[in-house]
């Protein structure tokens, strides 16, 4: 099935998304264990209360019937895109904070795409809003990460 073509309900929609953030916290979770640099685990610990933070606000609309909407949903936000540049690489117990960075990039890349896709093939119906935030709120991250990198591991000419 292909997931740009297709618009889900309500309920369906919302399901599909807790378990994008299920799966984000588990492959964040998984990672923290290969870790022993202490900056590296933080980093990623904070990004999975962050995947924590969006699963519980999910739940919530799915118990409340509705999705509280953002007002900049029309604001597209840059990235650098780093995951192009960024060799994608599993972690292990001597993985720094760099390796930690560049999965995380990948991984906020992953969720971008996702939900992306389902708010194009949304695109004019009530579902469209709802992804259209959620691929917003990723979209922050994945800039944050990526200025994170920045600052810390790309040197200016």
């Amino acid at each position: 099935m292909d997931n740009d073509q297709v618009c889900y309900t309500f309920d369906a929609a919302i399901e599909m998304a807790i378990t994008m953030e299920e799966e984000g916290f588990r492959n964040y979770l998984a990672a923290i264990r290969q870790l022993t640099n202490k900056a590296a685990k933080d980093l990623l610990r904070d990004n999975a209360l962050d995947e924590l933070n969006h699963k519980h606000q999910l739940e919530k609309a799915l118990l409340d019937g509705q999705m509280d909407g953002g007002s900049d949903l029309d604001k597209p936000i840059p990235t650098m895109r780093l995951d192009y540049v960024l060799k994608k690489q599993e972690l292990g117990p001597q993985s720094g904070v760099r390796d930690a960075l560049i999965y995380a990039i990948h991984l906020e890349k992953g969720a971008v795409d996702f939900y992306g896709k389902v708010s194009g093939g949304c695109a004019g119906a009530p579902m469209g809003t709802l992804f259209a935030q959620l691929h917003q709120e990723e979209s922050k991250h994945l800039q944050a990460l990526e200025d994170l990198y920045e600052q810390h591991f790309m040197t200016e000419n």
